[in-house]
């Protein structure tokens, strides 16, 4: 799907809010909890439809020990955009565009342990290229 950084923030802070927009209820309550839950047996840490740091999979293990807080959980796309959403921090970041690894979790990780350290956390949003 084609959208702007804004877009994809807008997509994160509905999940952010637990499937809440201006006091309306769009998506199902528990959807949010359950898609960020993880998958029975899934070693790379995959929800239902979001990749996720719940639970102790090697995934999961791994994002945190790049600096990816462990309640975080993310979309990704197939050229390296991710929108992720860490919810004990209030906050999304997007990350649009390619890399020489598209799939660059390692500078994801570091990118969302960068934007908490330089905004002091709680209650942001950060879209960038």
């Amino acid at each position: 799907m084609l959208a702007s950084a804004r877009d994809w923030a807008r997509f994160g802070l509905l999940y952010l809010n637990d499937g809440v927009v201006g006091g309306r209820r769009i998506l199902p309550e528990g959807w949010v909890g359950y898609s960020a839950s993880l998958t029975p047996n899934a070693w790379v840490g995959m929800g239902a439809g979001f990749w996720t740091n719940l639970g102790d999979s090697w995934g999961s293990r791994f994002r945190t020990s790049l600096g990816m807080p462990h309640d975080a959980f993310y979309a990704s796309g197939t050229f390296g955009q991710y929108v992720i959403i860490v919810p004990f921090e209030r906050l999304v970041v997007v990350r649009l565009g390619t890399s020489g690894n598209r799939y660059d979790i390692d500078g994801v990780s570091r990118l969302v342990a960068d934007v908490i350290a330089a905004t002091g956390g709680k209650g942001h949003v950060a879209a960038g290229n």
